[in-house]
């Protein structure tokens, strides 16, 4: 009996025991996961990958959406690139060549209407911001005034003679002394003048159209040659017998 109580009072004593080591022990607390540390410069990380995930994409989105702002944009050629030096500059695929004597005095009005308005489409300043839109307004005007130069065999020959130093557009001191010339020029403003039908000026007409072709083709071999006084020459020709075709056109019945 006595040695039933005893291992009784044992088996209390070391259950007493056990429980106060229970207590008295702290439980093993769970580690913090480690700290995520830059690669580049060893400092720890505000926060994970994942958090900073969100913030990263709306950069990458506001760099993406600036960029394609930058692409849609229209970038105004005439605001980049550089000032051109003559008319022909303007115009590089239909005069690559360049002015005469480098490249012909004959253009092909075709191909630079269709790059006229190539290039009025994109300088347009309704196409621009603010800010450029005066320069794309002065861009727009040298445009349209080298066009209506260029188109013109007399203004082209007028502006090339001006490069030289030549001035005849508003010369009225540029004359010919070819008294032949001057006379028929006189027979064919009198032709207009006291034509009283329209079909009486039908040959006038075609006579002055075929002495404009042939001032204008031995325009072009003088500028091609290089030879600006020989130009000059032909240049006040020319203005005679444009002269002549206003006059014709310019008429009307009765007047």
């Amino acid at each position: 009996m006595r040695t039933s109580l005893r291992r009784s009072q044992q088996l209390l004593q070391t259950s007493s025991l056990s429980t106060r080591r229970n207590l008295t022990t702290p439980h093993p607390r769970e580690l913090p996961a480690p700290r995520q540390v830059c690669q580049a410069c060893h400092r720890p990380l505000l926060s994970s990958p994942k958090a900073q995930q969100p913030q990263r994409e709306r950069r990458l989105k506001s760099s993406s959406s600036a960029t394609t702002a930058s692409q849609t944009t229209p970038q105004s050629e005439s605001t980049t690139s550089p000032i051109p030096k003559t008319h022909y500059d303007l115009f590089p695929q239909t005069l690559s060549q360049g002015p005469p004597p480098s490249g012909p005095f004959a253009i092909d009005l075709r191909a630079l209407r269709k790059e006229f308005l190539q290039l009025q489409s994109k300088s347009h300043p309704d196409l621009f911001p603010p800010h450029l839109k005066t320069r794309a307004e002065a861009t727009s005007s040298l445009i349209n005034t080298a066009y209506k130069t260029l188109q013109s065999p007399l203004l082209r020959a007028q502006y090339l003679l001006s490069l030289q130093g030549i001035e005849t557009a508003d010369d009225e001191t540029a004359k010919v002394e070819d008294a032949e010339l001057l006379m028929e020029v006189m027979e064919a403003r009198e032709a207009v003048e006291s034509a009283e039908e329209e079909e009486e000026l039908v040959a006038v007409r075609e006579e002055n159209e075929e002495r404009v072709r042939d001032t204008e083709e031995r325009l072009g071999e003088r500028f091609e040659q290089g030879d600006w006084e020989g130009a000059r020459g032909e240049a006040v020709r020319l203005r005679y017998w444009v002269n002549v075709r206003e006059s014709i056109h310019g008429w009307e019945q009765g007047k």
